[in-house]
């Protein structure tokens, strides 16, 4: 039996939040984004699985080179675009589609010479501030990629929400109605909503939605859990009971004796640490799932190792326990530690074994 950490990925759940936003953008595209290795569940794997999509999205070229080199045909698009015109060959050879969100890549996509034209997704700032042509600069790019030889026709059209997971934010709104303004008369399919789009401004939709976090059966939204939108999580993160020590009332634990005992108890010391992604802030009191019951965790996280105070359970060596997923959101250990539960997602280390179950 491995005593290391385990990152179970439920199959079937993926396909269902497939089918979840199927439902709640019923008459859109879902272009399923794969970035940042599939939020940490596995690029090429979740790909495979996520056949049912119309498109994939990925941050970067090495991304989408990375799904082609295993056999992923389905459209691939560059979400950041491209960093230099000597990219474009290898776009147009790998049949991928680039947003383009800066003059200087409208320039270069216009002066190229290539043997194919590209799909092109021509991006808005509308108060994201980040990537976007500013909206007075928007019709004048779009004109010029549409005379270009090097755009296919109908350039698709789109922005990206700053805001969007709190639903009492006006922002929101007003980044659709600057988004239709500057867009006005333009043809091509629109695209703005992200998984908090989808889910909380369902107005936002228009013919793409471009879920993330909510594949992965987390919640994009402030204050809610994937299972209060019919989600179901993807990744259990677990690993095994290594030790079981006495403390007596007094004693402390861990490094910089941070954990007081207030009276004797029994600690299970687990197999996990930051050195495999489990964040090391957690606060004393932390849970997680022993046996299906909660248990917190005592003292600091260290590199390998964090310790659960077990009282007097039944516990013994090899005893599964479970950081986050199935039982237990990964949303409430993210509040905990201060962050969002795409960081925790995200950081899992290559120390973890991943394992995928269900599906075909």
């Amino acid at each position: 039996m491995l005593r290391k950490p385990v990152a179970r990925i439920d199959v079937d759940a993926l396909k269902h939040n497939l089918t979840r936003v199927r439902q709640e953008a019923a008459g859109s595209k879902v272009l399923a984004v794969l970035k940042a290795n599939a939020y940490g569940h596995g690029m090429l794997q979740v790909a495979e699985q996520l056949q049912q999509a119309d498109a994939f999205g990925v941050a970067r070229l090495d991304e989408a080179l990375a799904l082609r080199a295993g056999g992923i045909v389905k459209p691939i698009v560059l979400l950041e675009g491209f960093f230099d015109a000597d990219e474009l060959p290898q776009i147009v050879a790998s049949n991928l589609q680039v947003v383009v969100h800066q003059q200087e890549q409208v320039d270069a996509i216009v002066a190229a010479e290539l043997d194919a034209p590209i799909r092109i997704w021509l991006k808005m700032d509308t108060g994201m501030h980040r990537l976007g042509l500013p909206p007075e600069q928007y019709q004048a790019a779009w004109q010029a990629l549409s005379q270009s030889p090097n755009a296919l026709p109908g350039i698709r059209l789109m922005s990206h929400f700053a805001c969007a997971d709190d639903l009492q934010c006006p922002d929101t709104l007003e980044q659709m109605q600057r988004f239709a303004q500057w867009s006005h008369g333009l043809g091509g399919d629109i695209s703005l909503a992200n998984s908090a789009g989808l889910l909380g401004w369902p107005q936002s939709h228009g013919d793409w939605v471009r879920p993330g976090l909510m594949l992965y059966g987390v919640s994009p939204l402030l204050g809610k859990a994937g299972a209060d939108h019919g989600l179901q999580p993807v990744m259990t993160l677990c690993s095994r009971v290594i030790a079981i020590r006495d403390v007596a009332a007094g004693e402390t634990v861990g490094y910089g004796s941070a954990w007081q005992a207030q009276q004797s108890t029994r600690l299970a010391v687990v197999a996990i640490g930051y050195g495999d992604g489990y964040p090391r802030m957690v606060p004393n009191g932390t849970p997680v799932l022993l046996h299906g019951q909660r248990f917190p965790i005592v003292g600091r996280v260290s590199m390998d190792m964090l310790t659960i105070d077990i009282g007097q359970q039944a516990v013994k060596p090899g005893d599964e326990v479970v950081l986050w997923g199935q039982g237990l959101p990964v949303e409430e250990i993210a509040a905990l530690v201060g962050t969002i539960p795409y960081e925790l997602l995200c950081n899992i280390t290559p120390r973890v074994d991943f394992v995928y179950q269900g599906g075909n």
